[in-house]
């Protein structure tokens, strides 16, 4: 009898050495056949600045599947899942004999499936692979996919998947999309009722869907919260409240910042699973609100938009269209932060700026303000009448057409044309027109974009500088761009735009603003910049009809002031004035620059005319002595001033010598004593 005992477990020894070695060899050999790591397409995603979610767009057969990193889904959430679905997680190779041996056991002694066998890896298998029928085949195949997934990928991959993966009803995949339909929030902090409903749906997605069965999905989750709390993974007190915790009944929206910004992202860069934009989306989220709340109040087909940009990178930090994309009574699928309208009086300050640089204009300059005709063109003031003489800056602050028009006749209205467009401005006249005296009163076509561009250079100093839409973007001027202007032009600019009266109950001298208001009444604008940031407003109809009454001081200014209030309770200060900047009153400055133009404009004919050197000329520059500048008409003393800063006193005679500030383009101008002027830029080498 011992014989036969010892024969029959030596035989069992040996059976079991050759199940081993067979199974060893079989998983070595599925180990070493594995297929390559699966590749998973994921939803298009573009996030903000700071690597937060704008918005996703769905994949083409409309499911939602985001990409979910272990590292940024909450801890608790995964010390549950892996405490429910497969507590062996990190010690099994794919398959959990010990669960396969229980259910085993279970099913022969219950006659009946107590429990599965089924590992986080071979749910991924099952997920990758969707097998249509229940069968002891099907599972085989699932386990051996399930090794072979252990043989080429770390568990933390095998999780991610499972995060990516996992159905949650609908056309909603991972625990991402789950999260932002069922909480609006991303899965990093979830409280313990949110969890356990997480790790409940992927077992009956359909069936447990909140939205469409709230009972069935709240007995799921409370199962879950009673099973892990007498596992000990949480207290009963912390396990009672969650499960008196509301359930969320209802799917939300996927989030949907920056609605038109998103969608040019995608269409320019398509195959880019990921994209980051330069918005900030809190910033974005405050406007996108003031924008809802004011559409209301605007009007039948009227809307809006509003840009942000950071002054000192060119960053579009927001970009609002509209107060919903939906909306078809305001065309709200049109992107008006980059359709061509008119500009109104928001490009007078660049003609000033021009004569700040060109020295025939200090803020402090008198200036008429009186009926004047400019050859056919005789310009009005929005109200009809005329303010007399009065200093520049104020000429500027209530946006006097007469003043305006003089100086542009004086700087040139296609070299105003011409500095924008080096900026970067894209100015769209009708065809086969040139820039005229109009272009200062909104005679051309602009986009707000290109407003906001140009008052942040304004505010940078001068400085011309790309806005940057990506985050990913190098910051540049544009190409073979100029200076818009020079340092002191834009430091007046700035001072005087600060003190523009403010619209009804807002305090002034906060920052430094325009308005403007197109012909009919068509486009109301608002753009305005501290410190840090520079914002532009717009509001109107989108199909170009006139909207009587409304103008730029009352529709598009109180938002551009709730706007700044929105994002800084103190706005940031201006800068400080540039080293050669005159400060001084109207008595003190030099007698050319006390009085523009006294016929209302520039004299073109008896004015006094640089002979030498002529634009755009080189000149050497031997040793550290002056150059010569021969002058030819003018009436009195001249005045000649060197990049906007006078150089010397009043003097009389043909040629003058000036010092040049050092090597570069240098603006020179002369002045007579009636206020009429020519101005060059040379090149000193």
């Amino acid at each position: 009898m011992k014989r036969v005992l010892a024969r029959f477990a030596a035989g069992l020894l040996l059976t079991g050495a050759v199940v081993a070695g067979g199974t060893y060899a079989w998983l070595s050999g599925v180990r070493h056949d594995a297929p390559p790591a699966p590749v998973i397409v994921f939803s298009p995603e573009v996030q903000d600045r700071n690597g937060l979610l704008l918005r996703s767009f769905p994949l083409a057969d409309g499911r939602w599947r985001l990409k979910a990193e272990a590292a940024k889904v909450d801890r608790r959430f995964l010390d549950m899942l892996i405490a429910y679905e497969d507590k062996r997680f990190y010690a099994h190779g794919g398959v959990d004999p010990l669960a396969v041996v229980r259910a085993a056991f279970q099913l022969v002694t219950e006659g009946r499936i107590v429990s599965g066998a089924s590992t986080l890896t071979m749910q991924v298998a099952r997920l990758l692979e969707p097998r249509e029928e229940r069968s002891l085949a099907a599972k085989l195949r699932e386990m051996r996919r399930a090794i072979e997934l252990e043989a080429r990928l770390s568990k933390e991959q095998i999780l991610t998947l499972y995060l990516a993966l996992a159905p949650y009803g609908g056309n909603l995949e991972g625990v991402r999309a789950a999260s932002l339909a069922y909480f609006g929030k991303e899965p990093k902090r979830l409280t313990l009722a949110e969890a356990a409903l997480l790790v409940a749906l992927p077992q009956s997605p359909e069936q447990r869907r909140p939205d469409r069965a709230p009972d069935a999905a709240r007995k799921a989750r409370d199962g879950v919260i009673a099973r892990l709390n007498e596992d000990g993974l949480f207290g009963t007190p912390e396990a009672e409240l969650a499960r008196n915790a509301a359930l969320i009944d209802r799917r939300l929206p996927m989030p949907m910042f920056a609605a038109h910004a998103t969608e040019v992202a995608l269409r320019e860069r398509p195959a880019a699973g990921v994209q980051r934009l330069a918005i900030d989306r809190g910033t974005q989220d405050r406007l996108e609100d003031l924008a809802r709340e004011r559409a209301r109040t605007l009007g039948e087909g009227v809307s809006l938009a509003m840009m942000v940009v950071d002054n000192g990178s060119g960053d579009i930090l927001a970009r609002v269209s509209g107060a919903d994309p939906a909306d078809k009574d305001r065309a709200g699928a049109v992107d008006l932060t980059r359709a061509v309208r008119s500009p109104g009086s928001t490009l007078k300050p660049f003609i000033y700026g021009l004569a700040f640089e060109d020295g025939i204009a200090h803020p402090e300059t008198l200036i008429d303000d009186r009926p004047t005709r400019f050859g056919s063109y005789r310009p009005e003031n929005f109200d009809l009448g005329f303010q007399g003489t009065i200093p520049v800056k104020q000429a500027l602050q209530l946006s006097l057409n007469v003043p305006a028009v003089a100086l542009l006749q004086g700087v040139g209205a296609q070299r105003l044309a011409a500095r924008l467009s080096e900026a970067g401005t894209r100015l769209i006249l009708p065809p086969g027109e040139v820039p005229g005296l109009a272009v200062g009163l909104g005679g051309v076509g602009v986009r707000l974009e290109d407003l906001a561009s140009l008052y942040a250079a304004i505010a940078r100093g001068g400085e011309a500088k790309a806005l940057r839409a990506r985050a990913d973007d190098v910051a540049t001027a544009p190409a073979n761009a100029h200076r818009l202007l020079g340092e002191v032009a834009a430091w007046y600019l700035a001072q005087t735009l600060a003190g523009t009266p403010p619209p009804h109950n807002a305090l002034g001298g906060r920052i430094a603003f325009k308005t403007g208001t197109s012909f009919g009444y068509r486009d109301a604008w608002a753009v305005g910049f501290d410190g840090r940031r520079t914002i532009a407003v717009w509001v109107g109809r989108p199909d170009g009809q006139p909207v009587p009454g409304m103008i730029g001081r009352t529709a598009a200014a109180p938002l551009l002031f709730d706007a700044f209030a929105r994002l800084t309770t103190r706005p940031a200060p201006l800068g400080q004035p540039p080293r050669d900047a005159l400060v001084a009153r109207n008595p003190e400055l030099p007698p050319p620059l006390r009085y523009f133009g006294r016929a209302g404009g520039v004299s073109v004919g008896t004015g006094p005319r640089i002979a030498f050197p002529p634009e755009g000329a080189s000149l050497d520059q031997d040793g550290d002595g002056p150059l010569a500048l021969k002058v030819s008409g003018g009436r009195g003393g001249l005045t000649m001033l060197v990049n906007g800063v006078p150089a010397g006193g009043s003097v009389r005679g043909a040629t003058l010598f000036w010092q040049p500030p050092g090597k570069g383009f240098v603006r020179l101008t002369i002045m007579d004593a009636d206020g009429a002027s020519d101005s060059v830029t040379v090149r000193v080498r």
